[in-house]
């Protein structure tokens, strides 16, 4: 939208969510409360969005990493009316308009905040609010109107007579202004108040004393405005968006054998005739493709599952890619940019980390594979283990295609198996293996005779 800019209020700790890290911070089904706040005011084009930030400053800026937004910085959290006053420098150089946002309002929707602008600008007042009727108004703003129905002023709830918190029509912090009025109604703030804070509430009455228009739209559903102030609050919000992510995907055709105990981040893609067992967990960016099947109590992350993939119980996937017609599991951890190629078996415990695995291949059971580029159509025996660490660093395996390295064996890295080669069982490898070749190293057997003689001379008469 021309001429609007927006400001979201980051930089409170959240004292009622009893943490260390920014009450924004805290995630809502794998999306922190500021980003899905972001995404909203985003959804805007606005020309530019500047979040106050002040309490764990750092990572509020990497939680928008990457992201088109500009920071302010408030060093002392002195109010929200002094959070706008910290980013007043940064908006007289915009004209028209600006949104102010409370971070702690993650249910926001784009469609609600384009209402609130288009209404604002149709009225042609100084500024506009969205109000709310609470059923239990406790801890908000409590609306105050003249006799004709027109708000007068916002009374904060330590500050309100018993008669106005009996009011249920409330403040959820969602506001349009005008820029250059605002900037002139911030130098009349003042910090009057029980809490010794500068409200950006006050801009109300101080707007109506000087006779400018300041309208208010009562928005229909409070809880999509209801901000988030304690765990309770965040986990009740997480379950419902997670239900209402649940029944999305099984209105797109995922089945969901049963979908009140499948936790499905917001994020995640899951494409139709998807089977979702039990205690299953999708986390982050992930993509599940069409046909797959993913078994009980597997956890996986920020990776990409193409289609007709069966994922059985128990693993843990992060940051990977399984290519199509793959089985992976049960017990198997495939993490840190791995891929593993088409038709392939991962088996039970098996462990593969920053490799990639060619079409074909399997690694049937208690392997490890780490650093290693392992061929096409290659066979990786029980037990297995790429010594892929030297006490400095990490060194690379590669095993070529149409490969049989037999159970038991170590290769020890940094070694290259040729294609069509061959380790016997047990084998410590260390050389490089020649194409079709075989490599054994073993030590030498040695069979001791008479043990049945020495044992029965050592039992005691």
């Amino acid at each position: 939208m021309e001429d609007l800019c927006v400001i979201i209020l980051a930089a409170g700790k959240g004292t009622r969510m009893i943490s260390n890290r920014a009450k924004v911070l805290h995630k809502i089904c794998g999306i922190p409360m500021l980003g899905m706040i972001y995404r909203a005011a985003a959804r805007l084009r606005p020309e530019e969005i500047f979040v106050v930030i002040g309490h764990d400053a750092d990572r509020v800026r990497e939680t928008l990493s990457g992201l088109p937004a500009s920071f302010v910085v408030q060093r002392e959290q002195l109010g929200t009316g002094h959070a706008v006053r910290t980013a007043q420098g940064e908006l007289k150089k915009h004209r028209g308009d600006v949104l102010v946002i409370l971070g702690d309002t993650p249910r926001i929707k784009a469609e609600t905040l384009k209402k609130l602008v288009r209404r604002h600008r149709a009225a042609g007042g100084a500024a506009t609010l969205l109000t709310a009727s609470a059923p239990n108004p406790n801890g908000y703003g409590r609306i105050i109107r003249n006799g004709k129905g027109s708000i007068e002023a916002i009374i904060e709830e330590k500050d309100a007579t018993p008669e106005q918190r009996r009011i249920t029509e409330i403040n959820p912090g969602f506001y349009c202004f005008q820029i250059q009025p605002l900037l002139k109604s911030l130098q009349e703030l003042s910090n009057n108040n029980a809490q010794g804070e500068y409200y950006l509430t006050d801009l109300v009455a101080i707007q109506r004393r000087h006779g400018m228009k300041v309208n208010a739209i009562l928005h229909e559903d409070f809880e999509e405005l209801r901000g988030i102030n304690s765990r309770k609050e965040l986990a009740e919000l997480s379950a419902t968006l997670g239900k209402e992510k649940n029944l999305s995907l099984m209105n797109a055709g995922v089945t969901f054998i049963d979908p009140d105990i499948t936790y499905v981040e917001l994020d995640v893609r899951v494409q139709k005739d998807v089977v979702l067992y039990p205690m299953v967990a999708l986390e982050g960016s992930t993509e599940i493709g069409e046909g797959s099947l993913i078994r009980t109590s597997t956890r996986i992350a920020n990776s990409v599952i193409a289609e007709n993939v069966k994922i059985l119980d128990s693993c843990i996937i992060t940051d990977s890619k399984i290519r199509k017609t793959t089985t992976v599991g049960p017990f198997s951890h495939i993490h840190s940019r791995t891929t593993v190629g088409e038709g392939c078996r991962i088996g039970n415990f098996v462990e593969v980390t920053r490799s990639t695995i060619g079409d074909g291949t399997s690694a049937g059971h208690h392997a490890y594979l780490g650093d290693a580029k392992v061929g096409r159509n290659t066979t990786i025996g029980a037990g297995v283990i790429t010594c892929n660490f030297d006490g400095k660093g990490k060194n690379a395996t590669i095993i070529g295609d149409d490969v049989t390295v037999g159970a038991g064996s170590r290769l020890i890295a940094p070694v290259k198996i040729g294609r069509g080669g061959c380790v016997a069982a047990g084998s410590t490898i260390t050389d490089d293996i020649p194409p079709a070749a075989l490599g054994i190293s073993r030590a030498n057997q040695v069979n001791k005779t008479a043990l049945k003689d020495r044992r029965k001379g050592s039992k005691k008469d």
